[in-house]
């Protein structure tokens, strides 16, 4: 059995506004991101020869905001499965092994679990 923590369904359920949060900020950042790509390419790839460049450094709060979601994501102890549709599992048990509690962004609390290898498509109810 792993040694990393568990959540009851209680538990989890009290982390959502926060992971939703973050889940926002998330995409957010990674939307602003996606949005200056087509500028932001040409300006990187010269910036490796000649130090950096203005519109990189516009950029830069973004992936700052991405990381400092994807840190809390962590520091929560869930595992973000998909960005898009807002996938999350947390470690839990359940008849003494180990499975994963799943909750997808939008919905209002935990309603599902499943087998550490099944994935989304193996979800039960809880």
């Amino acid at each position: 059995m792993s040694s990393r923590r568990h959540f009851t369904v209680e538990e989890a359920n009290a982390l959502l506004p926060r992971l939703t949060q973050l889940i926002d900020q998330l995409r957010t950042a990674r939307a602003a991101i996606y949005a200056a790509r087509a500028d932001l390419l040409p300006v990187l790839e010269a910036a490796v020869g000649n130090g950096g460049s203005a519109k990189a450094g516009e950029v830069l709060p973004h992936f700052k905001r991405l990381e400092e979601a994807m840190l809390g994501i962590q520091a929560i102890g869930c595992e973000l499965k998909d960005i898009d549709t807002g996938l999350v599992d947390f470690p839990s048990l359940r008849e003494e092994r180990e499975v994963y509690l799943c909750w997808r962004y939008g919905e209002d609390k935990l309603r599902f679990w499943h087998e550490l290898n099944a994935g989304f498509a193996g979800r039960r109810p809880l």
